[in-house]
């Protein structure tokens, strides 16, 4: 028994030599859905998500601002016309654009915060024919806003037509605030089923050769990677949003579910765990359990939100033993 802990400790120890930085232990999964339940650990994890800056925070912020300030009423979109549309594109471009260059600015052009945090010890990759322009970031660039936000405006384009000639149910705060608040609770569960079930079915051979492959050029990701995508890949990741054809919304439901959706993954795919300043942790960065499926690919095909890769076991916890584990079924899936 003592030589299987000692060699496991072992393994473990190559396995973070892997790694510039890893987090300790296990890489936690959402405690609502442990049993027995255990409340101070649930509390535990959403205070860290809701009452700091997190990618929910800030994107509920972002949507906050641009349904107060920008979005035109529904009214004003019963009929396709230039002004509105091109200010949703706008919504789209303009956000994603600031967050993902200032991160990217910060963390790979200034390197204000060197390697702290830093999971993967290379830099990102440049002359390297696999990408687009021969450079990752350019390419990434170039899948973000010319791929990925063309279609999601399109997508908004239709669903905001739908909600304002009531083609698709809709609420306000005075007639349904239980489910208003609850709705927008729920959308990062809803977003986290979506992407397991399209992400998994993008990782069959024929649709990850010659679609999802795409985004897996990034095996060392960085900020713009997080919704650099083929196009058909992103016909499916962003059809998440055709919910709101269905479950009565409010616009604010939308843009909170386009902002998750859309700048969230500049967070989680930015290679770092936290942000900091003078040595002090700004924001709550990268999402380890996503980064060991860029290294390792046939595991952690959801979110930590819902533990769908503990369910159906492709869930990599960060240990040696898990990436043996994936490897084997890496060969079995390929060969």
């Amino acid at each position: 028994m003592q030589s299987e802990k000692a060699n496991a400790a072992v393994s473990d120890d190559a396995e973070t030599q892997r790694w510039n930085y890893r987090p300790d232990g296990a890489v936690p999964l959402n405690p609502v859905f442990s049993w027995p339940p255990k409340p101070r650990e649930i509390i535990a994890w959403y205070a860290g998500a809701w009452l700091q800056i997190t990618s929910l925070t800030l994107t509920m912020g972002l949507a906050v601002a641009a349904y107060l300030l920008f979005l035109p009423p529904l009214e004003a979109m019963q009929t396709f016309a230039p002004g509105w549309m091109l200010t949703i594109w706008l919504l789209n471009m303009v956000p994603q654009t600031l967050v993902a260059g200032s991160l990217h600015w910060w963390l790979y052009i200034r390197k204000n915060q060197g390697m702290k945090k830093k999971f993967d010890r290379r830099d990102l990759s440049r002359d390297n024919g696999i990408f687009t322009f021969r450079n990752q970031v350019w390419d990434n660039i170039w899948w973000t806003l010319g791929s990925a936000l063309t279609v999601a405006t399109i997508y908004q384009w239709g669903i905001f037509w739908a909600m304002a000639n009531g083609w698709a149910p809709t609420i306000t705060w005075e007639s349904s605030p239980v489910w208003f608040a609850l709705w927008l609770f729920l959308v990062p569960m809803w977003s986290s089923f979506h992407f397991y079930w399209t992400h998994r079915l993008e990782h069959h051979p024929r649709l990850y050769r010659h679609v999802h492959a795409v985004h897996h050029r990034n095996v060392n990701i960085g900020p713009w990677s997080g919704i650099s995508n083929h196009w058909y890949e992103n016909l499916l990741y962003l059809s998440t949003y055709f919910v709101h054809l269905v479950v009565a919304s409010h616009p604010l439901h939308v843009m909170f579910h386009i902002y998750f959706q859309q700048i969230s993954p500049v967070l989680s795919h930015s290679g770092f765990e936290k942000v900091t300043a003078r040595d002090s942790e700004v924001m709550r960065a990268g999402d380890f359990f996503h980064q060991l499926h860029h290294r390792y690919f046939e595991c952690n095909y959801g979110t930590s939100e819902i533990p769908f890769d503990r369910w159906f076991g492709t869930y990599h916890d960060g240990s040696a033993k898990s990436t043996e584990r994936t490897r084997a079924y890496k060969k079995q899936m390929y060969t």
